[in-house]
């Protein structure tokens, strides 16, 4: 297979996105060293810059909506702001919604009829005063508020997270429950949205101690939480389930979550979810583990574990999925693929383990599209189907960058 074309963005990429198989793809990026602008770069999948949009703010994921716009999440002069655009650039409307001053957007998702969003307290790194608290909220097509719920972190606890103890001669001991002075969202898929539940996740910003919210899409009603622990990986499994996966402080697993908040499945593995039409759940393990100890697996029925071939390497593209089973990831400078019985093959391999890299989107007629840190890497003639019609068939669960389902 032939090498990939290279298109050089402007810096970092933070997201990629494509309204569908055809594209054309949308890149958020810094602007270089600049980290608190946002550039928006269109591409066609031969390569050719169509055009590019500057905005203020730190980048975050663009969200492509049902008819192919795209919105940006940016600084404006009322305070935290998203816009959405055309295929030509031309921004169509603006939304500042309801907010207060030290509020911080963590998130946002596109509804049929106005976005869900997810709001910290305060800044990244920035002490939470006391009273504040994180809330999720849902606006109509205006910006007008329908509900607000807060999402409150307190007391968080777990077994994996010590401290020094001057007790007995300065002994690592469990950690006491503690209220988080920082709080976050988590990088991947911290808000989703399936059918009448939407799932938020928030986490501790110096332990990464998180709790997912469920709650209740038309009221705001919070119909259960997790325990708190070092969730990473989720996926939206059905209407109004998901999987949530833990990795860190010695925990290593999945858990389904039914309507109710209910965990009703659970798996001694965690990995880079992939969910077919069948409702076949594989991907690559993810493991904060050197050497690796990572294999592709297969998460059955009942918590059964299907043994896929062994990964080397640590940092990975998020996969997709074919309609045939394949699944195309980018992992330890080289391009793989898992087929249906678990084969792996290696399409393309270079000297070239670049830590920072974007998901994998799976295009038009086999083309195979991600980043590595500033630079678009476009991969055509690998032999692979359109992409999986699953639940989850490639990271937020569709190529449009919107992790919502609708009912």
């Amino acid at each position: 297979m032939n090498g990939p074309q290279k298109v050089t963005m402007p810096g970092q990429v933070w997201g990629l996105a494509a309204p569908d198989a055809t594209g054309p793809l949308f890149v958020t990026s810094y602007d270089g060293r600049n980290l608190s602008t946002t550039v928006l770069t269109v591409v066609d999948l031969a390569g050719t810059v169509l055009w590019r949009r500057e905005f203020d703010g730190h980048p975050s994921p663009p969200r492509v909506s049902d008819s192919g716009t795209v919105w940006i999440a940016h600084s404006g002069s009322g305070g935290h702001t998203v816009s959405e655009l055309d295929v030509d650039g031309t921004v169509l409307r603006s939304i500042t919604p309801e907010h207060a001053s030290h509020e911080h957007l963590g998130a946002f998702a596109l509804l049929p009829d106005g976005i869900c969003t997810a709001w910290l307290p305060a800044a990244r790194s920035h002490v939470v005063p006391p009273g504040r608290a994180a809330r999720v909220a849902r606006y109509d097509e205006n910006g007008n508020c329908r509900w607000s719920a807060p999402t409150v972190l307190d007391q968080l606890a777990y077994p994996g997270v010590v401290e020094m103890s001057v007790d007995n001669d300065w002994q690592v001991q469990p950690m006491k429950p503690w209220t988080p002075q920082t709080i976050e969202v988590p990088h991947w898929e911290p808000l989703l949205v399936s059918g009448n539940r939407i799932a938020a996740t928030f986490a501790d910003g110096s332990s990464g101690i998180a709790v997912t919210f469920f709650l209740d899409t038309t009221t705001g009603q919070v119909i259960a939480t997790t325990r708190p622990g070092p969730s990473h990986h989720k996926a939206i499994a059905g209407p109004g389930e998901f999987l949530i996966g833990s990795q860190g402080y010695g925990a290593f697993s999945t858990a389904r979550y039914d309507p109710s908040g209910t965990v009703t499945e659970q798996w001694p593995s965690h990995a880079m979810m992939l969910i077919d039409r069948h409702g076949n759940i594989r991907g690559p393990e993810s493991e904060n583990v050197l050497p690796s100890r990572s294999r592709f697996r297969g998460l059955g029925p009942e918590g059964t574990l299907r043994d896929g071939p062994a990964l080397s390497g640590y940092y990975t593209t998020y996969p997709a999925l074919d309609h045939d089973g394949t699944a195309i990831f980018w992992r330890d400078g080289r391009l793989l693929a898992v087929d249906a019985d678990f084969e792996m093959h290696e399409l393309f391999a270079m000297d070239d383990d670049r830590p920072v890299m974007s998901k994998i989107l799976l295009l038009d007629q086999g083309q195979v599209v991600f980043a590595l840190h500033d630079e678009l890497h476009i991969f055509g003639a690998t032999g692979l189907g359109p992409l999986d019609t699953g639940n989850w068939p490639c990271a937020d669960g569709n190529l449009r960058g919107n992790p919502v389902m609708h009912q």
